[in-house]
């Protein structure tokens, strides 16, 4: 049974907390990877397509606080975690923030 992993409502967003989250270059690889593919897509999947380099603690880490900043849904099923981008929950909040932070390559 799918089960989604605790997240902070849109109310609560903090841009301090979602700026710290993108602060970090392979937290930002992660999402800038998340934010071109438009689609769910499973966690290992990926790091793999990023290419970090970076121990699997350190990748469920990076996942970890992009999920508690609001910046990303996970779902488990099973063994299975797919994430994706809060996008609309973030365009609701901060507008074009994103965009401005990861819409070019």
């Amino acid at each position: 049974m799918p089960r989604t992993l605790p997240e902070p409502s849109v109310d609560s967003f903090d841009l301090t907390v979602i700026l710290s989250a993108l602060a970090d270059p392979g937290r930002r690889a992660l999402m800038t990877a998340l934010y071109h593919s438009q689609e769910p897509i499973d966690c290992s999947v990926l790091a793999d397509k990023a290419d970090l380099g970076l121990s699997n603690p350190t990748i469920s880490h990076h996942y970890r606080v992009l999920r508690e900043a609001g910046l990303t849904r996970t779902i488990t099923e099973g063994r299975q975690r797919i994430v994706r981008v809060r996008r609309d929950d973030m365009e609701k909040r901060f507008p074009g923030l994103l965009q401005a932070v990861l819409g070019s390559r």
